[in-house]
């Protein structure tokens, strides 16, 4: 019987791409890694270059693909498209984009790919319920990278502000990965203490909560106006997503799921904590919110659905 390897198809080598590409083979991830780019030479070098690092890291199979190889793979992530610059929202790409994911994901399933889609391409939110609608596959089985790397930003900055290990912050920023998102601070906890006691005996007010949620939202612009960029932060939240599918772990992570009734909203897809495994996501967990998180994740909803539907408008 031939040998079951765990494959995952990577559409996109630019900064986030062969980040994400180098997380995983730091971490052992998958057997076999196929990376698609409209610059081949680029792709081939870096596979070439990922190649050395197992040797000193995990044997695995890198090498520059096709979109045929997605007829096997169990995962294809998307990091394709036209980055964000500085001075420009998320929102700003939406045009741009959409175009760019039709034609990748119609490459896609013409290969015959059965798998789960993971989009990290922004604005994240809207491409993924473009993949979906685009492919037709379940919406369980489309999942966005979401607040994945939001959360990670509060969870550092909050672990910075009280002195612990953000490890330790379990808070959450849920909506739009963009600025309408907002965070739960009403249910967070830190060591199975309520952020909000924490909060009082360290004589943190509600403004300096907010501040730092604020910081958080902008950090992707101070980061991007100083090196152009983002990618290790949202990378290694790829990787540590591509885990809990391909390790079928079960685990609780904010990604970008679709909400059929959750929070009262529908036919969308929105930062929220979610089971992922094997399956994709497999329970969207709708988190306790206080009314004025309610009525922010309702704004960032409604956002996120004038866009989607003006830029669908444009596309048809």
């Amino acid at each position: 019987m031939a040998e079951s390897r765990q494959k995952v198809l990577l559409v996109g080598d630019g900064a986030v791409g062969s980040s994400y590409a180098f997380a995983l083979m730091q971490q052992g991830l998958v057997e076999d890694l196929a990376i698609v780019d409209i610059a081949k030479e680029r792709v081939e070098g870096d596979a070439l270059d990922l190649e050395d690092a197992t040797v000193y890291t995990y044997n695995k199979n890198v090498y520059a693909g096709t979109y045929e190889d997605a007829k096997d793979a169990q995962l294809v992530v998307i990091t394709a498209g036209a980055p964000q610059k500085p001075g420009e929202t998320r929102l700003d790409l939406v045009d741009k984009n959409l175009r760019i994911i039709k034609s990748v994901v119609d490459q896609i399933m013409a290969a015959g790919f059965d798998g789960i889609f993971l989009v990290a391409a922004n604005p994240v939110d809207i491409l993924t319920m473009a993949v979906q609608k685009f492919s037709g596959l379940p919406t369980g089985r489309v999942m966005g990278s979401g607040t994945s790397l939001d959360t990670a930003r509060l969870r550092v900055a909050l672990g910075d502000k009280f002195g612990v290990s953000p490890q330790a912050v379990k808070a959450y920023v849920l909506g739009e990965h963009g600025d309408s998102e907002f965070a739960n601070f009403d249910n967070a906890i830190i060591g199975g203490r309520p952020l909000r006691l924490w909060a009082e005996e360290a004589g943190v007010s509600d403004e300096e909560l907010e501040e730092l949620l604020q910081n958080t939202v902008h950090k992707a612009y101070e980061i991007i106006n100083r090196k152009g960029a983002t990618f290790y932060g949202i990378a290694t939240a790829l990787a540590r997503i591509t885990r809990a599918i391909l390790r079928d772990e079960k685990e609780v992570l904010p990604v970008g799921a679709w909400m059929d009734g959750q929070y009262g909203l529908h036919d969308l897809y929105i930062g929220t904590p979610a089971v992922v495994g094997a399956n994709g996501v497999e329970k969207v967990i709708e988190a306790a919110l206080s009314d004025k998180e309610e009525a922010r994740m309702l704004a960032s909803a409604k956002t996120l659905k004038e866009i989607a539907e003006a830029g669908f408008a444009k596309l048809n």
